[in-house]
């Protein structure tokens, strides 16, 4: 006869945190008292008792002057008011998942929405649960859900909050979830079963499919040692629920080949200790990996340690990781890239195994703060060290910027970066560089005095030169680029088609007559351009922006002819008369003598440039491609017609 015990058996960090912070208030000897117990184990209360912590049931049963320990479940918010009202102490021992639980549901009602608890009514931590919300529904699972939206069917169109009791079955969820999904328009799910609760009921699982019998030792009353025993009943014909070691028949573990053991996250390691020995003396064959999963279950951890660990939940502010030691391990958003934008599931999965190093190992609150970007930062000088002598270009974020340049983290190392060598034009602020992603190459590392310099402009400039040598030899006319305004001038505007600067001529840049480039185009537009002429030698490249496939002249014939009104744009005033746009590309000349009905000294008695005028076509010239207007004209038609 063999026996062999699930690697997650015994106190969950929630648990182990509340007893912990129990034994050390009991051992200062300062008046204080449990309000309920603080977990489901009636042994270790008892245990908890002898040292003279006691339990009270009511807020008001709490003596004056006496701090008071919140047990792991949690309680309602009321709880903590009427504790408050009374200035009494509190030591809060909710386990941080229900807490968050807590959170989640009290912010979804803030916002109008409706929480859904699914769990056992009566069960403490979620009772506790719905102490945070004004009108709570909780069920127990599909069924019940089912029940709920089908008294009421405006219900399926409320927006629902789901959450689960910590230690609920992985199907209860599941199937509350699906229901929710074809049922319900507007629903999100929260899945706060602990990561904890799930592998040992996962492990439970396997190993009652391997075993002849399961033993579950834990408190009767525990819903979580209860449901333990309930999956190991799917799976192995004989599952024997016990508190303590004399539970046990000896009787049944004879007819056993092979026993499993696992224990509810209320059950503390002397219990099980205690199983280990009534089995040791019945001369059963205890695996080597007993004794040593029971010592692994209580070992910790030292800062600046690394460390291997599976990612069992993610939230928008951290990820928790399974370290396989008593406390759970968290990394902060913070302290997981370089990367101020990255969301935490772009980085790592629910599955994942993760290295990190440990910051923080918090015995006050059963937990271990995590930095996976410390521990890249660690890797990160040694290949920082490497881009130094191979002059590789590496990859970073702006953090910061200051009087003298910008701060660029390079795989969790400072980099600084002197504004000559940002490549940006001296009146430009650094400021606009921080939070950006930027190209750099390595020039100085001083690993002792922990100062790296680098510079991004050399990375710009080989850049710039690379581009621009792949311009000019592929450079021909007519041939097509996607550029980028870079300056302006009287005469034309400068377009950056890829590391090296164009110019197109004020004349190239529209078919419509311009003062300035201004007119059509600004510094940092993305313009389509072409090659009109480009002299390697001198390294001089013309650009055009007009459209050549259609020309204007033909544009205009095609739409108007002699005797057409048109509206047109006065373009340049000469003594002799006004030169107006007819279509963009094609003027045409309203001599002095056409301008008005009347005799005038100078057309801009009458007209100015820029103003929109009716005109009539009176000539067009197809040889020299010369129009005449009229505004005369149409004024002498406008009166005959009025006669």
């Amino acid at each position: 006869m063999s026996v062999v015990l699930a690697k997650s058996a015994g106190f969950c960090y929630g648990v182990r945190r509340a007893v912990e912070l129990a034994e050390r208030t009991a051992e200062e000897g300062r008046p204080c008292v449990m309000l309920g117990s603080i977990i489901h184990n009636k042994d270790v209360i008892a245990r908890l008792a002898e040292k003279g912590l006691t339990a009270v049931e009511r807020p008001e049963d709490v003596p004056e002057g006496s701090a008071v320990i919140i047990r792991s479940h949690g309680e309602g918010r009321t709880v903590y008011d009427q504790l408050r009202a009374r200035g009494v102490e509190i030591l809060d021992a909710t386990c941080p998942n229900v807490t968050r639980i807590h959170q989640i549901v009290a912010q979804a009602e803030e916002t109008g929405r409706q929480p859904v608890i699914v769990g056992t009514p009566d069960h403490p931590e979620v009772t506790a649960i719905a102490g945070w919300c004004s009108h709570p529904v909780v069920v127990s699972g599909a069924e019940e859900l089912e029940k709920w939206l089908v008294q009421d069917e405006k219900r399926r169109n409320l927006p629902l909050t789901f959450v689960s009791q910590t230690t609920s079955t992985r199907k209860i969820w599941d199937d509350c979830v699906k229901k929710a999904k074809k049922e319900c328009t507007n629903a999100e799910f929260f899945d706060t079963i602990c990561g904890a609760t799930s592998k040992r009921q996962e492990e439970a699982h396997r190993l009652a499919q391997q075993c002849s019998l399961m033993v579950v030792i834990g408190d009767g009353k525990s819903s979580n040692t209860k449901r333990l025993a309930e999956i190991c009943r799917e799976s192995c014909p004989d599952v024997r629920l016990i508190e303590r070691a004399a539970d046990l028949e000896p009787s049944a573990l004879s007819q056993a080949n092979v026993v499993g053991i696992t224990a509810g996250a209320s059950t503390p390691a002397w219990i099980i200790k205690e199983v280990y020995d009534k089995m040791s003396e019945e001369n059963m064959e205890i695996e080597k990996s007993f004794a040593e999963m029971l010592e692994e279950s209580i070992k910790t951890l030292n800062t600046g340690d690394k460390v291997k660990g599976k990612v069992v939940a993610i939230t928008p502010t951290e990820i928790e990781v399974e370290l396989g030691v008593k406390y759970p391990g968290y990394i902060p958003l913070s302290e997981l890239s370089d990367d101020p934008s990255v969301k935490p599931e772009d980085v790592v999965k629910v599955g994942d195994e993760i290295e990190t190093y440990v910051m923080l190992v918090s015995d006050r609150d059963c937990m271990v703060k995590l930095s996976k970007k410390r521990l890249d930062m660690v890797k990160g000088w040694e290949e920082i060290e490497a881009a130094k002598e191979n002059e590789t270009v590496m990859e970073g974020f702006v953090t910061e910027d200051n009087k003298g340049g910008v701060v660029v983290s390079v795989k969790g190392v400072r980099v600084f970066v002197p504004a000559s060598q940002t490549g940006l034009p001296r009146e430009t602020p650094m400021s606009e560089l921080v939070k950006q992603k930027v190209r750099l190459i390595i020039t100085e590392v001083n690993r002792a005095r922990r100062r790296v310099v680098g510079s991004i402009s050399r990375v710009t400039r080989a850049e710039r030169a690379a581009a621009a040598e792949k311009v000019w030899a592929e450079i021909e006319e007519g041939k097509h680029y996607t550029g980028t305004v870079k300056s302006l001038t009287s005469y034309g505007a400068f377009v950056d088609i890829g590391g090296v600067d164009g110019m197109v001529h004020i004349s190239e840049l529209s078919w419509s007559r311009i003062k300035h480039p201004s007119e059509v185009v600004k510094v940092g537009d993305t313009v389509d351009v072409y090659v009109i002429s480009a002299d390697k030698e001198k390294k001089k490249i013309s650009l055009g922006m007009k459209d050549h496939s259609q020309d204007p002249w033909s544009v205009f014939t095609s739409t108007y002819q002699v005797g057409d009104v048109a509206n047109v744009r006065i373009v340049k005033l000469m003594t002799f008369g006004a030169f107006a746009e007819v279509v963009p590309g094609v003027d045409g000349l309203i001599h002095i003598s056409q301008i008005a009905d009347h005799r005038i000294d100078k057309p801009s008695d009458v007209l100015a440039e820029g103003d929109k005028v009716d005109v009539k076509i009176t000539d067009v010239d197809m040889e020299n491609k010369k129009i005449s207007l009229s505004i005369r004209a149409l004024l002498e038609e406008q009166g005959q017609d009025e006669e």
